[in-house]
């Protein structure tokens, strides 16, 4: 914690994060955070939701909004790229608080839209301020998160993007029938611009982030909010050293290249799955004949699974580690989604395999943020967990999209979950392939 002939003065300051236990410093962070990411999934999925009332609204085919679902997605794996990236270099705060102010506007705007193309521009435009959210909360999370408890909590946070989807599914069902599809939208741009203020006045840097920017005088500043007894002429440093290339070229230096590349491909597969149930469900039952509530419902159920999953998931990696838990979740997950392809028109079961369904898949996916965000040192932290979202948005690009060609092509229920069942073995094996090659993530002091 201290270094050698000045041990009162100079602090360690991963180790002294470490050592401490949860204050309200860390728990306002992490609520802020985790708020954050509640609004991310509500606003990431309302498209998905007001889908069923838009086509009936509009009047036109299913296979029109593909499109739309991958213009809104390509946002997403814009916005993770840039803003990942962008973050290593000016800060997570600043980031956070311009992402949050720019998808609050832009799901404004798309409640106005009365065009495909219009609709389409909007949704990408949000979706780019959408995807620099999640790892820079989750980096930020873990940058102040002791040790001993930082996957879990980071995992909590990332559970806000599954809660918000929830909680999307949950309010259209009630706000779509009584005020419209456009209410959705309208709701998912007023909330996060009653959060920024709050986010303005509160929300810290990290620590380790100034640190290794040379800006102690302003990390001091940020911990002792945290800690006000901590010593005024304190020497704080952090045993790491800034990356000497950029981020994004620093994920292939000094043996990261396979971590990295495995962790993508992981991200990938898994998002393709999760971004075709999340878009595609409510529509395809409701072409089963299920009412436009029971609909939305069953979609909450995916979702209602995810939630409970991450939090299941995080308590069992912490005593299992990620291998056991990310194989035995993608396994199901292929045998729920082979299931779901034979399963039409019966409402309980329905309700039962897409909970189960949401559990693995949708729960799995912060477990795999969670290891990505563990796999780097401070200096890369928000450039991997972005990259490794951003690659694999393009899995949740080519999830909807290719559903729509393949709705549109007339593939049956039983051959489009038949495929993704496919790709959630593919995901098993990745998750194989990651621990097998050695695998495994960073361990040090600060995160």
């Amino acid at each position: 914690m201290s270094r050698r002939g000045d041990m009162a003065a100079s602090i360690e300051v991963g180790q002294w994060l470490n050592q401490r236990p949860l204050g309200r410093f860390q728990l306002r962070l992490l609520v802020l955070c985790g708020l954050c990411m509640i609004l991310d999934g509500f606003d990431v999925q309302a498209m998905g939701y007001v889908a069923p009332a838009l086509l009936e609204d509009w009047g036109v085919a299913k296979a029109a909004l593909g499109p739309v679902f991958s213009a809104g997605l390509f946002g997403l794996l814009l916005g993770a790229l840039l803003f990942g990236a962008l973050a290593d270099r000016i800060g997570r705060r600043p980031v956070l608080l311009a992402c949050t102010l720019l998808f609050g506007i832009g799901m404004l705007a798309t409640a106005a839209a009365q065009t495909l193309p219009q609709l389409m521009l909007l949704r990408l435009l949000t979706g780019i301020g959408l995807g620099g959210i999640m790892p820079n909360a989750m980096a930020l999370a873990g940058e102040y998160s002791p040790a001993a408890r930082r996957a879990s909590l980071m995992m909590l946070i990332s559970c806000g993007f599954t809660a918000g989807a929830l909680l999307g599914g949950l309010l259209a069902a009630w706000l779509i029938p009584a005020h419209g599809w456009r209410s959705v939208f309208l709701a998912g741009g007023v909330l996060p611009l009653l959060l920024w203020l709050p986010m303005l006045r509160a929300l810290p840097e990290s620590a380790q982030f100034l640190l290794l920017r040379g800006r102690a005088a302003q990390a001091a500043r940020w911990l002792r909010k945290m800690a006000p007894e901590l010593p005024a002429d304190a020497r704080l440093w952090l045993d790491e050293k800034p990356s000497a290339s950029s981020p994004v070229a620093a994920l292939f230096a000094q043996g990261l290249a396979r971590r990295t590349l495995l962790l993508w491909l992981l991200s990938f597969l898994n998002l393709i799955v999760l971004y075709f149930l999340s878009n595609w469900m409510p529509s395809l039952l409701r072409a089963q004949g299920l009412t436009m509530r029971h609909a939305l419902l069953a979609g909450s159920m995916l979702q209602l699974g995810g939630v409970l999953g991450t939090l299941s998931m995080g308590f069992w990696i912490d005593r299992d580690g990620y291998r056991r838990v990310l194989l035995a979740g993608f396994l199901a997950a292929a045998l729920g989604l082979w299931l779901l392809g034979r399963t039409e028109g019966q409402a309980l079961w329905l309700f039962i395999l897409l909970f189960g369904t949401g559990f693995a898949i949708i729960g799995g996916q912060p477990a795999v943020n969670a290891l990505a965000a563990s796999s780097y040192p401070t200096a890369l932290r928000a450039t991997g967990v972005g990259w490794s979202l951003g690659v694999g948005r393009i899995g949740s690009v080519l999830g909807p999209g290719l559903g729509g060609v393949l709705i549109g092509l007339g593939w049956n229920q039983q051959a489009l979950f038949g495929l993704l069942s496919l790709v959630a073995l593919a995901s098993a094996a990745a998750v194989w392939a990651y621990h097998r090659q050695g695998g495994k993530p960073q361990r040090q002091g600060a995160a």
